[in-house]
């Protein structure tokens, strides 16, 4: 019975082979984890072209002093929506993306432990997507209240608001969907031999990170719903007219988002915990103390939301106690970026291109966590709040941290996914023009902040005048760089340009990806692969 049994299985196993879903029907209907992982790759990098035509058109308004292009109005819509499509539509989508590529190939499992939920997960963005940018062509335009949403403007929007907030449920589910897949994938799939301590940073990061989103997506959901109800449904949680308090939508919706930022950055740690030690040709310095650290982030980014709320009338307590509590987090934060230096020093370091964009990405996500400890400080945060100098960190944390450490990422296994190597010239063109025009960008934000520029302003005075006009044009050059980096990097690896890669490009990287062909076919690891002692190479 049981050879008839394994016939039969043999068979469909052929029958599958042979028959794998191609056109539109292997996209729509994708269960495969490398699949969904490029559908939603490009649907980030779709969102991050459309969040940053939004941020070109900030940008082009503040070039000079006066109203040149757009309206306050709409410049406050600009900001929001900006803010909004690139935090859910950008950086979170393409970290999953990540997640289901590397994941599964890093532990040794088929795919993701549950096939159909992880298209699910996937389509639902797409029609919030939408939502999110129709919300421009409704009457009154869109959401104009920042992208954290506060009480009361929420309150006084049009019916764009209401369109916001279902979109923003929508992507909450799909990330709680996401989440569960990757907690479920990697404490059960594992190949054997494979013990939690074993495994590779990027999938340690990973499964922290979902339990931080499982933990708060909800918390954003619950103050969105009230918001909601207080719009329509008679309720006053925000409205001080009823006996509300608009600065508990604070506490609520910070409780929430800066776990979020922890959630954008350390799957960024994990992609360059894989970049170091592959260049630098030596294995990850202290690599418990790293996941530790990532675990103390998570547990400290509860603990730390009313930073943001210093200038709200808090009691001198309360200041103190969150400035203590932000100052500890960037102990285990300084613990990681000591472990990659100390993983780079006395190496036999090369610089190719996802070295280059892991060091980039250590360098400025330094910078920007030192502004971050300005800003933890209750007395000089009550200078900073609300002035470009906080514009300057957070883009320094998110843009030179999450997305350089993405680029990082997408240049280390674009060999893997593509089966062809891209340019190395046009790589580390991609690189110096984005380094140079980040910088250009955001660096100026800092002086203006400190001479008082207040951020979401469609005007200015001419004292600020001569930074904004350099922040402006260092953030074309910037947005052009991320074009030119689709064009003719992304686009010739997709059509197989190029020469072939080999099954380990970089002879420094370890890991169970690097066992698999160049391209990964469609289906790895069916049977458990047997690990060495190592769980960094199959034997046999």
């Amino acid at each position: 019975m049981s050879a008839v049994l394994d016939h039969h299985h043999a068979h469909d196993h052929d029958h599958d082979h042979h028959h794998a879903p191609s056109g539109w029907r292997r996209w729509v209907f994708a269960t495969n984890h490398k699949d969904i992982g490029t559908l939603y790759l490009l649907f980030s990098f779709t969102m991050l072209m459309v969040g940053g035509v939004l941020a070109l058109g900030i940008r082009a308004e503040l070039f000079q002093p006066g109203l040149q292009l757009v309206n306050p109005e709409l410049f406050n819509q600009l900001t929001t929506m900006h803010g909004i499509i690139m935090v859910f539509g950008a950086i979170m989508p393409a970290f999953v993306g990540f997640a289901n590529w590397m994941i599964p190939l890093q532990i040794g499992a088929s795919d993701m432990a549950f096939a159909r939920m992880n298209n699910f997960s996937f389509w639902l963005m797409v029609p919030a997507a939408v939502m999110i940018i129709a919300s421009f062509f409704m009457p009154g335009g869109a959401p104009a209240a920042g992208w954290t949403l506060y009480a009361p403007l929420t309150l006084q929007m049009g019916p764009s608001m209401d369109v916001g907030i279902f979109a923003m449920h929508i992507l909450g589910a799909s990330s709680i969907m996401g989440s569960i897949n990757i907690i479920v994938t990697v404490l059960n799939m594992r190949a054997p031999g494979m013990t939690l301590m074993k495994m590779p940073m990027f999938a340690w990061t990973w499964l922290i990170t979902a339990y931080l989103l499982i933990a708060v997506m909800p918390v954003l959901a619950g103050a969105i719903t009230m918001t909601l109800t207080d719009r329509h449904f008679g309720t006053s949680f925000f409205n001080p007219a009823g006996g509300g308090d608009p600065v508990m939508y604070q506490h609520i919706f910070w409780f929430f988002g800066h776990p979020e930022v922890y959630i954008m950055i350390l799957p960024a740690f994990g992609i360059v915990s894989q970049v170091v030690p592959a260049f630098a040709r030596k294995k990850l310095f202290g690599y418990a103390s790293m996941v530790y650290a990532t675990g103390s982030i998570a547990i400290l980014s509860f603990v730390v939301w009313a930073h943001h709320m210093f200038t709200t009338g808090m009691p001198v307590t309360g200041q103190l106690f969150f400035m203590y509590a932000t100052m500890l987090i960037s102990v285990p934060t300084g613990v990681k970026i000591f472990n990659w230096v100390a993983t780079m020093w006395k190496g036999s370091m090369t610089f190719e291109t996802p070295m280059l964009w892991a060091v980039g990405f250590i360098f400025v996500f330094t910078m920007g966590g030192f502004t971050g400890l300005m800003l933890a400080m209750a007395p000089i945060d009550i200078n900073f709040q609300d002035t470009y100098y906080v514009v300057a960190h957070f883009h320094y944390v998110l843009v030179a941290g999450s997305l350089f450490a993405m680029f990082a990422g997408a240049y280390y296994w674009l060999p893997k996914w593509t089966g062809v190597m891209y340019s190395e010239f046009r790589g580390k063109l991609h690189f110096w023009w984005s380094m140079i025009s980040f910088n250009v960008t955001f660096f100026p934000m800092h002086f203006l902040g400190l001479a008082g520029m207040p951020r979401r302003y469609a005007d200015y005075p001419m004292q600020f005048a001569d930074f904004n006009a350099l922040a402006s044009v260092g953030a074309f050059f910037f947005g052009f760089a991320q074009v030119y980096f689709f064009l003719f990097v992304v686009l010739p690896a997709m059509r197989g340009k190029g020469q072939p890669a080999p099954q380990k490009p970089w002879d420094g990287a370890v890991g169970l990806e690097w066992e698999v062909p160049s391209p990964a076919p469609h289906h790895t690891f069916e049977n458990p692969p047997k690990l060495d002692a190592t769980a960094t190479r199959v034997i046999g």
